[in-house]
């Protein structure tokens, strides 16, 4: 699994209520919530994300509400890959299920720029900044959660027979 994309970045804290704000959670179309994906805390978001992007994002990202639309929100936008310090548990468990990729790399965080090309190799466990050169180590994710993500998500991995 290896990722390729320009880097959105976003503090630590950053709550599923300001990645898809409640007032539309009343939907389940995916296009309709990835298209308010992080309005009240970045109104550039929709018009700049593109498809492969990278967001990557401080301490415990995704606290607050455990609503699946957040990382949905997040993945039908065009955000391949998060990489964060740190991610509130759920908000792990529900990237996972729905097919997001997410990893944990407070180097990474700390050193890569807005605006960066990045690139992610998840079987191997390597994240290299492109813009500067750097690389960081990060652990490579065992085979079954590859299997999820490469599936799009838990209910497709079933489906498939992929994951029993």
């Amino acid at each position: 699994m290896i990722f390729k994309g320009k880097v959105i970045k976003y503090g630590d804290n950053v709550d599923t209520d300001v990645i898809i704000p409640a007032r539309y959670l009343n939907t389940i179309d995916k296009k309709e919530l990835a298209s308010h994906c992080m309005e009240d805390i970045d109104k550039t978001f929709v018009s700049r994300v593109k498809p492969g992007d990278i967001m990557v994002a401080g301490f415990n990202f995704g606290c607050g509400s455990s609503r699946e639309h957040a990382p949905l929100a997040i993945k039908e936008s065009g955000i391949a890959l998060v990489i964060a310090k740190s991610f509130a548990r759920i908000f792990y468990r529900n990237s996972i299920n729905i097919g997001l990729a997410i990893v944990e790399c407070p180097e990474a965080v700390d050193r890569i720029s807005e605006g960066h090309e990045v690139e992610a190799d998840l079987d191997n466990g390597k994240i290299t900044d492109k813009t500067t050169g750097e690389s960081f180590r990060i652990e490579p994710f065992p085979e079954f959660i590859q299997k999820i993500i490469s599936n799009g998500g838990l209910v497709e991995s079933i489906k498939n027979g992929a994951v029993k």
